[in-house]
C-alpha cells in the first residue's frame, strides 16, 4: 500500500462503522492492510480467491443465491464477505451465492485473519464483525425472506394480536387500574374507556415514570396520567404496519381496534425479537438520519426491497403498502429535517399526500403528489416559511428517487400550499363546476391522506370533500365521463398499439391502458357510495385504496360477487404485469417505466390481457349507461 494513499483511506474508513470506533493508530494500521481493486460493471467477484472482507468505496454490487433469487444489493460503505468471516469464526460452511458488480466499483479488500488479530484488543469493533458474521445474511440486508417471515409480517394483525387486554373506565383511580392490570390479565397496559369510547392508554412503565417517580397520589383519576389518543392499528391492518409504527415512534404497546373499539394489543416481543424484515430496518434507519445525502443513499436498498417483494410473489396489495410505508417514512423524515433547518413552525399545518401514494399503491415509478394545509390564521410570512419547507421536502424526495410531479401537484406550488379555508373553497368550486381543468385537479386530490402535522386539518378537509359529494349527481356524472375517455387497447394483439410515436413507440402503456381506467371507475362508484354513507354518518372513514374500495362496494351490494372477483382479479393481474416489467428493467440496469413491448408477453399473458381488456371495456359500458 502506497503511503500517499493511506490518509485518504483513513479519512473514508473513519466514518464507517465499526472503524470509527478505532483509535487513530489502529485505524491507520488497518488502512495499511488494504488492497485496492477495481471491478467493472458486469464482473463477477470470486469469493473463493482468498479470505478477504470487502468494503465498497464506490459503486454497487448485488448478491444472488444460486437459484437466481436476490440476496442483497450493496453500495458505498457496505461490507461483504461475511460468510468467509463466519467460517473463520465458527468453522461452519456458508450458503453459496454469487456477487456481480452492477455499477463500476472501487473496493477495499481486507485480509480477514490479519484484521481479526489487529482488532483483538478492540472489543467494540470485533463484536460488530462477530455479530454480523453470524446473522448478517438473515438480517436487514437479506431481502429474500423465508415463508415463515412472509407469513407473519404480511398477515392481518387480528391473526397475531394478544386478546388478553384490560379495559377500565375513565372514572377509575390509578390504584384501581393498577390492580386491574395485575389481577385481570397480568397485563402490561390498560385501555381507558369513556362512554364506550377509547380515549387513552396506560402502561406499567407509565405507572413507574408518571406516578411513582413524580409522587402522584394513587387516588388520582387515571385520566391524569394516561397517554391520550395513542397510536392504534386496525385489526385488518398488516402486521408489518404495527412493526413499523413501533420503530417510527419508539412505542412498545399498540392497541388493536375494530371500529374504534380495542380488541387486543400487539407488542415488540410478539414480532421484532424473533423476526426480521428488510423494510422494517430501512424505515428504522430513515427515521434516524440527520443528513440529506445519507437519506438519498438508501435508494438502492429501497429498490432491493421492491425487487425482493416482486420476486417472492408477495401479494400486490402488500407490495404497494410496503412501498408506501417506505415513501411515508422518507416524506415524514424530510418534514422533520426541514423544520430543524428552518426553525420553529409558525402555525398549525398538515402535510397530505395524493395519487398512488395516498392509495398505498406505490411502485418504483411513483412520483410526488402532495399539498400543505395551513391554519386559517396563517400570515404571508407563515406561507413563505411553508413554501421553503415544501421546497426542502420536494427536492429531498427527488434526491431520494421520487420524481417531481410533472403536473406540479406539489406543496411547493403556491396553489397547493394554502390555508384550510382556501382548500375548502377549492373543493366547493370543483363540485359546482366540474369542467375539464378543474376536474383534473379534483381527481388528484380526491385520493389524499395525512402524513405529518395536525391531522385534524386533513379530517376537516376530507369532511368538506364528502359534503360536496352528497346529492351531487352532476359531479359524479362528470367524474364518470372522465373515466370513460381512455379506452383499453382491445386491438393490441392485431398489430396495433396505444403509443404510436416518440421514444415509447410501438409499446403498451400499462398504466394508461388499464390500471388508471380501473382506478378511476372504481373511484366513481365508491364516491357515490361514500356520499350516501356520509349523509347518514359524518364520521364515516374515507377509503383511498382501490382494493378496499372494491370490498366496500361488494359489502354494500353496489356490485355483485362476480363483478367484484372480475375487477379485483383484473386490477391485481395488471398490477403484477407492471411490477414484473419494472423488476425486469431494474435487473437489466435500465430505468423502469410503464411501457411494455407486446412481443414481450408470453401466451398466458396475452390471453389474460385480452380478457382483462374486454372486461374493462364491458365495465365501462355499464358505467356509461348508469352515469351518463
Amino acid at each position: 500500500m502506497s503511503e500517499t494513499l493511506i490518509p485518504n483511506i483513513v479519512e473514508f474508513m473513519g466514518a464507517v462503522d465499526p472503524f470509527d470506533k478505532l483509535n487513530p493508530k489502529t485505524l491507520r494500521d488497518v488502512a495499511g492492510m488494504i488492497t485496492i481493486r477495481y471491478f467493472g460493471k458486469g464482473e463477477v467477484i470470486d469469493l473463493q480467491e482468498c479470505d478477504q472482507l470487502y468494503l465498497l468505496r464506490t459503486g454497487a454490487v448485488e448478491q444472488r443465491n444460486l437459484d437466481g433469487t436476490l440476496r442483497a444489493k450493496l453500495a458505498a460503505e457496505d461490507f461483504f464477505g461475511f460468510s468467509r468471516l463466519a467460517q473463520v469464526d465458527t468453522e461452519a460452511a456458508s450458503d453459496p451465492y454469487t456477487i456481480t458488480v452492477i455499477e463500476d466499483a472501487l473496493i477495499y479488500c481486507l485480509p480477514i485473519n490479519a484484521l481479526l488479530l489487529k482488532l483483538k484488543h478492540q472489543p467494540d469493533a470485533l463484536a460488530h464483525f462477530a455479530s454480523h458474521a453470524q446473522s448478517r445474511l438473515q438480517s436487514g440486508l437479506n431481502v429474500v425472506w423465508s415463508q415463515h417471515e412472509k407469513g407473519l409480517f404480511f398477515k392481518p394483525i387480528i391473526d397475531v394480536l394478544n386478546p388478553q387486554i384490560v379495559l377500565v373506565e375513565s372514572t377509575q383511580t390509578i390504584q384501581s387500574v393498577a390492580t386491574a392490570m395485575r389481577v385481570n390479565a397480568n397485563s402490561s397496559c390498560a385501555f381507558i374507556m369513556h362512554n364506550n369510547d377509547f380515549i387513552g392508554l396506560i402502561t406499567d412503565k407509565d405507572m413507574t415514570k408518571r406516578v411513582v417517580a413524580d409522587g402522584i397520589p394513587i387516588t388520582e383519576m387515571i385520566t391524569s396520567v394516561m397517554t391520550e389518543k395513542p397510536y392504534t392499528v386496525n385489526c385488518d391492518d398488516l402486521v408489518i404496519k404495527a412493526a413499523a409504527l413501533m420503530m417510527q415512534h419508539g412505542i412498545k404497546n399498540i392497541p388493536v381496534v375494530d371500529n374504534g373499539v380495542p380488541i387486543g394489543v400487539i407488542t415488540p416481543s410478539d414480532l421484532v425479537q424473533n423476526h426480521r424484515i428488510q423494510a422494517i430496518f430501512l424505515i428504522d434507519k430513515i427515521n434516524k438520519i440527520e443528513r440529506l445525502e445519507q437519506l438519498a443513499a438508501f435508494t438502492i436498498e429501497r429498490q432491493a426491497i421492491f425487487e425482493a417483494l416482486v420476486e417472492a410473489k408477495v401479494a400486490i396489495n402488500v407490495i404497494g403498502q410496503v412501498m408506501a410505508m417506505i415513501m411515508d417514512a422518507y416524506n415524514r423524515r424530510l418534514v422533520v429535517m426541514a423544520k430543524a433547518y428552518l426553525g420553529t413552525v409558525p402555525c398549525d399545518y398538515c402535510w397530505i399526500v395524493a395519487g398512488s401514494h395516498a392509495r398505498n399503491e406505490v411502485h418504483m415509478l411513483s412520483d410526488q403528489d402532495h399539498g400543505l394545509i395551513l391554519a386559517d390564521n396563517a400570515t404571508d410570512a407563515d406561507k413563505a416559511y411553508f413554501h421553503h419547507l415544501a421546497m426542502y421536502v420536494s427536492k429531498g424526495m427527488a434526491l431520494c428517487g421520487y420524481e417531481l410531479c410533472s403536473g406540479r401537484f406539489m406543496a411547493v406550488t403556491h396553489k397547493w400550499c394554502q390555508p384550510l379555508a382556501v382548500w375548502q373553497a377549492y373543493y366547493q368550486k370543483w363540485a359546482l363546476n366540474p369542467e375539464y381543468d378543474l376536474l383534473l385537479e379534483m381527481s388528484v386530490f380526491l385520493d389524499s391522506r395525512y402524513i405529518a402535522g395536525n391531522p385534524q386539518l386533513a379530517n376537516e378537509l376530507q369532511a368538506c370533500m364528502c359534503q360536496q359529494l352528497v346529492n351531487n349527481a352532476r359531479l359524479i356524472s362528470a367524474l364518470a365521463r372522465n373515466a370513460l375517455v381512455q379506452k383499453p387497447p382491445l386491438s393490441i394483439f392485431r398489430n396495433w398499439v396505444l403509443v404510436k410515436e416518440g421514444e415509447n413507440a410501438n409499446t403498451l402503456d400499462i398504466k394508461t391502458a388499464a390500471l388508471s381506467i380501473i382506478v378511476n371507475l372504481v373511484r366513481v362508484q365508491y364516491l357515490q357510495l361514500a356520499s350516501r354513507l356520509f349523509s347518514r354518518d359524518a364520521t364515516v372513514v374515507y377509503k383511498t385504496n382501490t382494493e378496499e374500495r372494491l370490498q366496500l362496494l361488494l359489502d354494500h351490494k353496489v356490485i355483485n360477487e362476480a363483478t367484484f372477483k372480475d375487477l379485483i382479479g383484473a386490477f391485481q393481474f395488471i398490477t403484477q404485469i407492471r411490477y414484473s416489467h419494472q423488476l425486469q428493467a431494474l435487473q437489466q440496469g435500465k430505468i423502469p417505466n410503464n411501457h411494455i413491448n407486446p412481443n414481450a408477453f408470453n401466451s398466458f399473458e396475452r390471453t389474460h390481457l385480452r380478457e382483462t381488456f374486454k372486461l374493462i371495456a364491458s365495465y365501462q359500458e355499464i358505467m356509461k349507461m348508469k352515469y351518463c
